[in-house]
């Protein structure tokens, strides 16, 4: 392709969308908002806990309800976008999202704040792929695109950070509720920008039917099987309803990869998945998540239960390992992943973060933040940044172009269904290990501050235990990358597309937390 060939879409996109820089601006913002809660509500958990009589075997429904609806419907927000209009669908998640954050601010026991974690989920898996889909194909001239791919990303890293103080400020000097609150002027604010400035380019839509049986079964899928987890830490592993649980989601899955082959507009194209590297990139990432989501639950727990930390304390606490992230992504990953194939750099970064791990599982109620906590966290994310830079390159490597949005929607779905199925799997494992730990040690405990001992010593030693799994989960993650991923250095400036149509997407790694 000639030079002149090369620059003419970013030529017409200059001549067609001479606001897509402000664009940017309200992208990003919806971006942080998204961001920002997925962090600013578990350093509220715990409060919100305590004030709506949410039970400790339903309390990770507050994280796994939003995550699983917004894993699951992720590929088909994908495609409402691309048949409603991307900036339609980008509105219409926004004010969604907003409406569902006042309903959580306002809930008044628990079944109100899971329903209203569902729906921020819903609407925010309609919001995040319309986002991504505008900047593709607002920014088509390439030097742009990696531009404006890096401030989205920067704002992505940073609003975790930004997510865990800001959660223990509103928690601590004005209430649990405002984390949710705090969605909604985010929300109107780059609704009224959107709505106003993007100018969604003609011709963009794909109006392909609606794989509406794909839809049905992998969302109804993916419900059984963690709610099967959420019912084996109530009800044992051998319990019938539990036990049906996973029956019915494995038939149901088996049906969805089925239905998938063989319908004309499927809302997964087998072929995305199929590929060695992608697939073992989806699901070593998949494996990593299960091991990070639970254990960030049972670190907020046990900085402010076991330990005593406020909330804005705990947000700090957490300062550590989103340092170590940034430092592992722009530092370690971004510099070496065009120089080292791409799994001498997530093996050994899965490696790290078990080794991160592995320090968590010394925890005890008088553990040093210091000696212990300190250093795990910096491992961790020092470990997962390295190894997701490299991975969210890798996932939309050799992608066709009309499969690369797709492509980028399952690395998101991976993340998101991986934090479901760790924080539900995680949090049985905890609750089995501390009610077998109360149950043989409470007899010796003859005063209420001894009771109170014990019943302090099983959580940890629940959190221990859980904490171990997920070592394994990470050394499993490595080792599915040493087996399956096989290609070279990945070409960071690869674009996958013309710049016009449904099949303008761009094959750059974007984490949608």
């Amino acid at each position: 392709m000639s030079e002149t060939a090369a620059k003419a879409p970013g030529a017409a996109a200059a001549s067609g969308d001479a606001n897509r820089w402000k664009a940017l601006v309200f992208i990003a913002l919806a971006q942080l908002m998204v961001v920002l809660d997925a962090t600013i509500v578990n350093i509220a958990l715990p409060s919100a806990q305590q004030d709506l009589g949410i039970s400790d075997g339903n309390r990770q429904w507050v994280v796994t309800a939003y995550a699983l609806a917004f894993g699951g419907l992720l590929l088909f927000g994908g495609r409402i976008a691309d048949l409603w209009g991307r900036k339609n669908a980008f509105v219409v998640g926004l004010v969604g999202f907003a409406a569902a954050s006042a309903l959580g601010g306002a809930a008044t026991n628990e079944a109100m704040m899971f329903g209203a974690r569902a729906l921020q989920g819903v609407f925010g898996a309609i919001l995040a792929p319309a986002a991504l889909s505008l900047l593709a194909v607002m920014f088509t001239d390439a030097k742009e695109r990696a531009k404006a791919f890096g401030i989205y990303g920067a704002i992505a890293g940073g609003g975790g950070a930004v997510g865990f103080i800001l959660g223990g400020v509103l928690t601590e000097y004005m209430d649990w509720r405002w984390t949710f609150f705090v969605n909604i002027p985010f929300a109107i604010a780059a609704a009224a920008g959107a709505y106003f400035v993007i100018r969604e380019p003609e011709g963009g839509r794909n109006r392909s039917p609606l794989d509406i049986p794909g839809v049905v079964l992998s969302t109804l899928g993916l419900v059984s099987l963690v709610y099967g987890f959420t019912r084996a830490e109530s009800d044992g592993w051998g319990d019938s309803m539990t036990v049906g649980l996973f029956v019915a989601s494995a038939v149901l899955l088996i049906a969805f990869v089925v239905t998938e082959a063989k319908v004309k507009a499927p809302l997964l194209p087998l072929r995305v998945v199929t590929d060695r590297n992608r697939g073992g990139i989806y699901l070593s990432l998949g494996i990593a998540i299960i091991a990070m989501f639970g254990t960030f639950l049972f670190l907020t727990y046990y900085l402010q239960i076991v330990k005593g930390y406020s909330p804005i304390k705990t947000g700090f606490a957490f300062m550590p390992m989103i340092v170590g992230m940034m430092v592992g992504s722009t530092q370690i990953g971004t510099r070496l992943m065009t120089r080292v194939p791409a799994r001498l750099l997530m093996g050994p970064g899965f490696l790290v973060a078990a080794g991160g791990m592995f320090l968590l599982t010394q925890l005890e109620i008088g553990s040093s933040y210091a000696s212990t906590v300190l250093p795990s966290m910096l491992l961790l994310g020092l470990g997962m940044g390295t190894a997701f830079m490299p991975a969210m390159s890798l996932a939309t490597l050799g992608v066709e172009p009309r499969d690369a949005g797709v492509a980028s929607a399952m690395v998101n779905t991976s993340q998101q269904v991986g934090g479901a199925i760790g924080t539900a799997l995680l949090n049985t494992i905890a609750a089995s290990a501390t009610t077998s730990y109360i149950t043989d040690h409470i007899g010796g405990a003859t005063s209420k501050s001894q009771q109170q001992l014990v019943q302090l010593q099983g959580m940890v030693h629940g959190y221990t235990n859980a904490i171990w799994f997920a070592v394994g989960m990470l050394v499993l993650a490595a080792v599915i990358v040493v087996v399956f991923v096989n290609a070279g250095r990945p070409d960071t400036a690869t674009v996958t597309g013309s710049g016009e149509g449904v099949e303008d997407e761009l094959a750059v790694p974007v984490v949608v937390h």
